[in-house]
């Protein structure tokens, strides 16, 4: 299945590409944990990474779901704090739903643009 999922991301990567203004939100789903980073794929550099495991230690009874929003608004906050006002999405090959999905509903309420 892993493999079908590459395929996916490498098609929607021909597609889409980030800058300094506008770097690419990629999203990674484990079974246990979701990482986030902003990426400027001009410079080939991470602007910016998140983890749910920032947090989740501290709120030991959060839903996987509610992880990934609370990442999301991180994401954003920290994003806000380096000028970082628009992003291009990128769910890495994974279906937008459930995870991946409330990120992105994370990231737009904490006030980045997609």
């Amino acid at each position: 299945m892993a493999q079908k999922r590459k395929i996916r991301h490498k098609r929607v990567r021909a597609k889409i590409s980030g800058t300094t203004q506008k770097p690419r939100l990629s999203v990674y789903r484990s079974n246990k944990h979701l990482f986030l980073q902003l990426i400027d794929d001009e410079k080939n550099k991470t602007l910016l990474s998140v983890s749910d495991r920032e947090f989740k230690s501290k709120k030991k009874n959060l839903k996987k779901s509610d992880a990934a929003y609370e990442a999301g608004k991180l994401l954003a906050k920290k994003a806000k704090e380096k000028n970082i006002k628009k992003a291009v999405f990128d769910r890495g090959g994974y279906q937008y739903h459930g995870r991946v999905r409330r990120v992105a509903e994370g990231a737009r309420e904490g006030g980045l643009e997609f």
